[in-house]
């Protein structure tokens, strides 16, 4: 699992623009969004940097990952 703190989540729409953006590249991946705490956890079987390109493509830049 990895957790990314992505800084510019605002919302819920917001929250399902991650969920698609990570999604889109992994269809299997399970998605947790915290808004209030701005990170996401993701379980995927791609790389740690595929999936922090994918949600920084989407707009929402990471500024920490682990």
């Amino acid at each position: 699992m990895y957790e990314f703190d992505v800084q510019d989540m605002t919302c819920g729409g917001c929250a399902a623009s991650v969920t698609r953006a990570v999604q889109r590249i992994d269809a299997g991946a399970k998605v947790d969004v915290d808004l209030a705490a701005k990170k996401v956890k993701v379980t995927s079987g791609r790389t740690l940097d595929e999936v922090r390109a994918a949600i920084a493509d989407a707009g929402f830049p990471v500024t920490g990952a682990r």
